[in-house]
């Protein structure tokens, strides 16, 4: 049996999740003869294709809901996990089916949607996540943004950080081939692969310039810091570097362009003093352009094309923020 995996990609949580899955599914359930992997990337409009979900078994990890009757997986953590009520009425009345109910999970209270994995397969399944605590904390730290600082997130002084970065800017197959590794040995050792060990330095490289570059773009207004890189071959950046630079701003707007898409990404200084309470819910922001992600932190996706459109879009973020 053929289990497909799909999973947010360029995104250390997503591939994690892509991992814990895999081996939760191996030790649980006991039923696939192959897994293969697919990334997925937030885009403007329909996110599948029903050609995504060519397995036996199809599932969606850290990825928004489909309503294919193809899917048979599905863990997700984002406030946005739905694109249309309609979807998440489906998910709401197929959890009364104790089939879907076993198979279909979403709790945007978790840090990390390779936590969210763990524990579901603790407490459903019956699986020891032990041999898995490094990963599940790190990914925590991650996608949780709960670095020591912002030194610590752009100066990257742990394997998990860096194996962030090369995540972040790899191809698909180098992603599908790190997969398999995260939850069977540590971490550091991941980073020793050769594979990988040779893309460290001209990353970390690429890494400074870009620092270099939204230094010098960056603008810093009411708390907010905005840049522009669309005209730079920019497609992922460390998003923490706006406040490794600014540590005083409170919010980041920033526009890149890649291959595929336009994005505006839009996020929350996690050091800020500000409390919780006082500060924007960035996913219902995001939500409202067609995009989404978690209340400290989401991204807007326009057509390539839509270059104006985008920036429109993001000074309307940015008064919205002010506000």
């Amino acid at each position: 049996m053929h289990l497909r995996v799909l999973h947010h990609n360029n995104c250390f949580d997503g591939a994690c999740s892509a991992s814990v899955f895999t081996r939760f599914h191996r030790e649980c359930i006991g039923a696939a003869t192959r897994y293969s992997y697919q990334g997925l990337q937030h885009k403007a409009g329909v996110q599948f294709e029903e050609s995504d979900f060519s397995g036996d078994e199809n599932a969606i990890v850290d990825f928004k809901y489909s309503p294919s009757p193809r899917l048979t997986w599905w863990f997700d953590h984002h406030q946005s996990a739905f694109m249309t009520e309609a979807d998440r009425a489906q998910f709401d009345a197929q959890q009364a089916d104790g089939w879907h109910a076993m198979r279909h999970f979403f709790d945007p209270n978790y840090i990390s949607c390779t936590g969210f994995i763990a524990k579901i397969g603790e407490t459903k399944f019956g699986w020891n996540t032990e041999p898995l605590k490094e990963l599940i904390h790190w990914a925590n730290i991650v996608d949780g943004a709960k670095y020591e600082s912002a030194c610590s997130a752009v100066e990257m002084d742990e394997p998990a950080f860096k194996l962030t970065m090369v995540i972040e800017a790899a191809s698909t197959e180098t992603i599908q081939k790190i997969i398999p590794l995260l939850t069977e040995i540590p971490l550091a050792d991941v980073l020793q692969q050769p594979f990988i060990a040779f893309q460290l330095t001209p990353l970390w490289e690429q890494h400074l310039r870009t620092i270099d570059l939204i230094r010098e773009r960056a603008r810093v207004e009411d708390g907010i810091v905005t840049f522009d890189l669309i005209d730079k071959p920019v497609e992922g950046y460390n998003k923490f570097i706006p406040y490794y630079l600014y540590p005083e701003a409170t919010y980041t707007v920033g526009l890149t362009r890649s291959s595929f898409r336009t994005k505006i990404s839009v996020g929350t200084n996690p050091w800020s003093p500000i409390s919780h309470e006082q500060l924007a819910n960035i996913a219902d922001i995001c939500q409202k352009y067609g995009g989404g992600g978690h209340a400290r932190v989401g991204a807007i996706s326009f057509p390539v094309d839509r270059v104006e459109d985008a920036r429109r879009a993001a000074g309307e973020v940015v008064q919205m923020l002010r506000g």
